[in-house]
């Protein structure tokens, strides 16, 4: 029976290599596909999944690995980055400091660093890196290239205090650009200041810019504190608040005014320049009509105004005073010998 199966499967064998199918193919060969396909087939999806699995397991370890170097390097260019706009920001901060002081050679001053403030929350004052062996004393202004911040209240070896002009206990003699109205600027301890003793009829323009006055013998006339920002109307005087020019609480470079009076003679100097400039054009003036004064005496004379005469045939000397045009180049006019 078994010799008799064995017989039947080599002839059917013998047949399917005979025979071909409709595109030439041989039976055994399309029989052989049909069986060998699907475990091809199947073969192949496991293989390609289970390679897809080992490359996404070891890529994705890779990337979380190269994820953490970038977030790395993110970080330490961000610090770099801080580092290099607090540089610029200091850099700019010194040039600003260079350029005021390049602008006014004339006053002795000198820059110092914030080096901390009070913790008092009521209290607004800050400590610098100068002191008395750098020649700070105490009421010196402290002002920065924007404008008024305080002066000095205590002096040590090596650091002094500082009041701020927003400090209660603070006062500022002022006045407005425009108007030159004089007040005080006075602290409350809140960030911007009050400027009292403002008659109520003033009128008061918002964002009017508050100039030092120089009344307090502290700081120089004419430093700018701020501007105008509020006014409320009392019985009296006005209440007005003025936003400082300075940003109080960014605070790192300061300068601090060693004298008083080079500010103000300079201010003296261009006064008293204008003065002559002025006085030099009104004698300029003067001589011009004094000239014209003396070509149009000899028109009237050659007219025989008899007016102008005398019974000796001279004009008066009222009369000529009256005709000569009043300045210092002007001289009595004559009539001519008839």
């Amino acid at each position: 029976m078994m010799l008799l199966a064995i017989v039947v499967l080599a002839q059917v064998l013998l047949l399917a290599f005979q025979i071909k199918t409709d595109h030439s193919v041989p039976l055994i060969r399309y029989w052989a596909a049909a069986v060998v396909t699907p475990l091809e087939r199947g073969g192949t999806w496991a293989f390609s999944g289970f390679g897809n699995i080992w490359k996404g397991y070891v890529g994705l370890r890779n990337a979380r690995a190269e994820n953490d170097s970038m977030r790395a390097e993110m970080q330490r260019l961000q610090l770099r980055n801080q580092e290099l706009e607090s540089q610029n920001a200091e850099a700019q901060r010194l040039a600003s400091l260079l350029s005021f002081r390049d602008a006014h050679t004339e006053t002795q001053m000198l820059a110092a660093e914030v080096i901390g403030s009070s913790s008092d929350p009521y209290s607004h004052t800050l400590f610098i890196n100068r002191g008395e062996k750098d020649r700070v004393r105490m009421n010196q202004p402290v002002i920065t290239p924007e404008g008024v911040i305080g002066k000095v209240v205590e002096v040590f070896p090596h650091s002094a205090q500082v009041q701020l002009i927003n400090d209660p206990n603070s006062g500022v003699g002022a006045l407005f650009s425009t108007t030159r109205t004089h007040g005080v600027v006075r602290g409350s301890g809140d960030p911007s200041p009050h400027m009292e003793y403002v008659a109520s009829e003033e009128k008061i323009t918002e964002g009017e810019l508050v100039v030092t006055s120089g009344e307090d013998r502290i700081f120089p006339k004419d430093l700018l504190i701020g501007r105008v920002e509020s006014s409320k109307t009392g019985s009296t005087f006005q209440t007005i608040t003025v936003k400082p020019a300075a940003r109080l609480d960014r605070l790192e470079d300061v300068i601090v005014l060693l004298s008083q009076h080079d500010f103000e003679a300079k201010k003296s100097d261009d006064i008293s320049g204008a003065e002559e400039k002025e006085k030099q054009v009104q004698a300029e003036a003067a001589a011009a009509a004094a000239a014209a004064a003396r070509a149009s005496v000899p028109e009237a004379s050659q007219g025989g105004n008899p007016a102008s005469s005398t019974s000796s045939g001279a004009p008066s000397s009222a009369t000529a005073a009256q005709q000569a045009p009043k300045g210092p180049a002007a001289k009595p006019a004559t009539a001519p010998n008839r």
